[in-house]
């Protein structure tokens, strides 16, 4: 019987972790659903599947009773960039899919996994380095239901005691799945069209530093958080985790380390632009180190030479 649910299973985090989590507990026993059907090549396909719209609570509760799941990792949501363009669906999808997941796992006594962002931070927030708990006041909408996650998460937790536990993506990159619509696409991006072309175009400018985290390593961190022990969390919520932070420049430096041929240029998309100077240089991330024993594995180096490794295998491109 399926005990573990995730929403949003074909997104960039999701077509990670579904099978991280198949390998920990076992394929049968994890339920990957997404509002569209994935194809027969994407790594969700091997295992259960059904099609869910989280903004639907009756189906959404239909679904955890017929499968008696026991922790969901809520991973719905519409980014950065595209919440900017369609604001509505932001909201909709963002909170009220939030609200009926925490709703439904209150009433089933679920764990719960709510990712949240460096999104969550904004202009007047200390940016080098950000504190774990520190002034939250961003100035786009996906940050704002960030925010109003983190804090209607914590508010189930105080009010009905129900475990939700949470991380603070950074960028996240990722040889798996494309972008689907952030601020730190570019990082992701550009990987894709060194091997394909050996030239980009980044939208953010040259020195616009952001922290980062290869895929792998956000993966392991979302498993070891909820397997740790909650005596032993005091934020429990919204941790802060990071493994490193870089400017396109940087990358497309590191890049060229492997690829001396490959060429950056810039086009600056001015929405994504002050979307990003809104948002951290980097993070503090000491909390999550001393209550759950965080520690990043990939730096900006090893990242870059498994991430052109992985993606080369990929896309059967050859890698200089």
């Amino acid at each position: 019987m399926t005990r573990v649910l995730i929403t949003g299973a074909l997104g960039q985090v999701g077509s990670e972790l579904v099978p991280a989590l198949r390998s920990l507990y076992g394929a049968d026993l994890v339920l990957a659903t997404d509002l569209r059907s994935p194809t027969p090549e994407h790594p969700v396909w091997a295992g259960p599947f059904e099609l869910l719209d989280c903004t639907d609570g009756e189906q959404l509760r239909g679904l955890l009773e017929r499968n008696r799941i026991r922790a969901i990792y809520h991973l719905a949501a519409i980014l950065s960039a595209r919440a900017e363009a369609q604001p509505e669906l932001a909201w909709r999808v963002n909170m009220e899919g939030l609200r009926n997941v925490l709703e439904v796992a209150r009433q089933a006594h679920c764990q719960v996994f709510v990712p949240s962002s460096i999104a969550a931070f904004g202009p007047s927030t200390p940016h080098d380095p950000t504190p774990q708990d520190t002034i939250q006041r961003p100035n786009t909408l996906y940050g704002v239901t960030k925010v109003a996650g983190e804090l209607l998460c914590d508010y189930y937790a105080q009010r009905f005691g129900l475990d939700v536990r949470g991380l603070r993506y950074p960028g996240l990159i990722s040889y798996t799945a494309p972008p689907g619509g952030g601020t730190t696409d570019y990082a992701v991006e550009i990987f894709y069209q060194a091997l394909k072309h050996g030239h980009y175009t980044s939208f953010l400018g040259p020195d616009t530093r952001l922290p980062m985290m290869y895929m792998p390593d956000a993966v392991r961190a979302t498993l070891e958080l909820m397997q740790a022990e909650p005596q032993c969390l005091r934020h429990r919520n919204a941790f802060n985790i990071t493994a490193f932070s870089c400017t396109p420049a940087e990358l497309a430096a590191e890049i060229q380390k492997h690829r001396p041929d490959f060429e950056m240029h810039y086009a600056i998309d001015p929405v994504r632009q002050t979307i990003a100077e809104s948002w951290p240089y980097s993070l503090d991330d000491s909390a999550a180190r001393e209550e759950w024993g965080w520690k990043p594995r990939f730096d900006l180096a090893g990242m870059t030479a498994d991430m052109l490794e992985k993606l080369s295998e990929r896309t059967g491109s050859k890698e200089a």
